[in-house]
């Protein structure tokens, strides 16, 4: 097997707000990888005494160590579970009912040696390829449906559109949004590689169209997962002034990448 894990912030004065993980178990029967993108604060506030970083942290840690040791909870069971017991580590310090309380999109995948399964909440990408070389792209599209309009306010942080029907759906306090996550499970026969991409990596397909998703999964096995997010960076700098690309609302973004060969 071979895994491949790279995380850079997006500005080295600035913290990254990813979070990556990658398991193993002991028993050699399978794994899991966990990928979060959490979500810039506006400088409104968020009601919330934690960083985002923090808040990835604690929610990543108990995606991974759940995943792992509790097989018997479906993913969604998972994510819920490790929602709760995030709100529960600060609902006693801050307001979680503030609608930019600290949460992150999410790309969760346990295998075994019999099921890949897997869950993708917001816009972070999942890629799944067949032993013959077809990449599927897992995708939660519902951001990437809402009118122009909302986008252009920053949706990321309007509270009209998050985490409410009609909008989008991220990791927040809400053990329930689990739910809404895009979930599925196929053959572990069926598939030879997997990857998942937080949207500042992501944005070599979505934002700049150097490729499609079988193009940027080629790319990762050739050149490695560094080499994805070094071109990210070379584009975001190319177009740095013009910003003639839709969907950046800053230069650059953290860029997070897991890469698994199974």
């Amino acid at each position: 097997m071979r895994t491949e894990v790279v995380s850079e912030a997006g500005a080295p004065d600035h913290p990254n707000e990813d979070f990556t993980a990658l398991a193993l178990p002991a028993s050699g029967q399978g794994g899991c990888l966990v990928v979060l993108d959490g979500v810039t604060p506006s400088p409104a506030g968020t009601g919330c005494l934690h960083s985002v970083p923090w808040f990835t942290a604690r929610l990543g840690g108990a995606l991974t160590e759940l995943t792992v040791s509790r097989p018997d909870l479906t993913l969604p069971e998972v994510l819920a579970e490790a929602i709760g017991r995030t709100a529960a580590a600060h609902a006693h310090t801050c307001d979680l009912s503030h609608p930019r309380t600290p949460q992150a999109t999410v790309v969760l995948v346990r295998w075994s040696a019999v099921t890949v399964d897997h869950l993708v909440l917001c816009d972070s990408a999942l890629l799944l390829e067949s032993p013959d070389g077809l990449v599927i792209p897992v995708l939660d599209d519902r951001l990437a449906r809402l009118p122009s309009a909302a986008l252009a306010t920053d949706a990321l942080v309007d509270a009209s559109v998050r985490n409410k029907e009609g909008g989008f759906f991220t990791a927040a306090a809400d053990p329930s949004v689990a739910d809404r996550a895009v979930t599925g499970s196929v053959p572990r026969a069926q598939v030879r590689a997997l990857a998942a991409l937080t949207d500042g990596a992501a944005r070599w397909v979505e934002t700049f169209r150097e490729g499609d998703w079988a193009h940027c999964l080629g790319l990762l096995r050739k050149e490695g997962a560094q080499a994805l997010v070094d071109r990210v960076r070379d584009l975001e700098r190319a177009d740095r002034e013009a910003r003639t690309h839709l969907g950046r609302g800053k230069t650059h973004d953290d860029a997070s990448v897991v890469f698994v060969e199974l």
